[in-house]
């Protein structure tokens, strides 16, 4: 998150902010950059805009509720290191895990276990 917060210059959730599809920066980012639209920010030059775009992007990586698609800190590392071209959008950012999409295998008992994982990690 800090990442994000570095890259957008400004903090994650901002509940006074004008336009409410800007409240949660990190799904409003996604949503800019699966458009095709870029994130200008500020008087930042190309350049600067193209660095921002990849921290923007390896930041929606290392959010990911699942810890399968988190990436490990030396792959982030090589991400940043890397061409923007090379990375690849990960999956929509949430920001409660109860909006993402349940999976329900069988009985309940497995997605209360992984409910139960899940928060364990977040906490």
């Amino acid at each position: 998150m800090l990442l994000m917060e570095m890259a957008g210059r400004r903090k994650n959730l901002n509940a006074t902010i004008e336009k409410s599809s800007q409240i949660y920066f990190p799904t409003w980012a996604f949503d800019q950059l699966s458009d095709g639209k870029d994130i200008k920010i500020g008087d930042a030059t190309d350049e600067e805009e193209k660095i921002i775009k990849k921290m923007i992007i390896v930041a929606l990586w290392c959010i990911q509720m699942k810890p399968s698609d988190c990436p490990s800190m030396n792959k982030a590392v090589e991400m940043l290191e890397g061409e923007i071209e090379s990375l690849e959008m990960p999956p929509k950012p949430f920001l409660y895990p109860q909006q993402t999409p349940e999976v329900v295998h069988g009985d309940n008992s497995s997605t209360t276990s992984v409910v139960t994982k899940l928060n364990q990690t977040l906490c």
